[in-house]
């Protein structure tokens, strides 16, 4: 990911929004320090889209064991 200083992308803005759309995100610093990150909207979809929160994360997941309750019916899965 190409960096650029922040005076430098101000001035060239067309470019560095050409180079996201191209290329991918563009990086801009500011005293140094990493700022912010120019992307296209396309990838910026992307990455809030494929979000999920812990209890849709959680969902799918089985059930946890409950203290007590008989192992015997568990299955097990084997990696050989």
């Amino acid at each position: 990911m190409k960096a650029w200083q922040l005076q430098e992308a101000k001035a060239r803005f067309s470019e560095v929004v050409d180079l996201a759309l191209r290329d991918g995100p563009q990086a801009v610093t500011r005293r140094g320090e990493n700022a912010v990150v120019v992307l296209s909207h396309e990838s910026y979809l992307a990455l809030t889209q494929a979000r999920t929160s812990l209890d849709e994360a959680l969902s799918g997941a089985p059930e946890p064991l409950e203290p007590g309750r008989n192992r015997e019916n568990v299955p097990v899965t084997t990696f050989e």
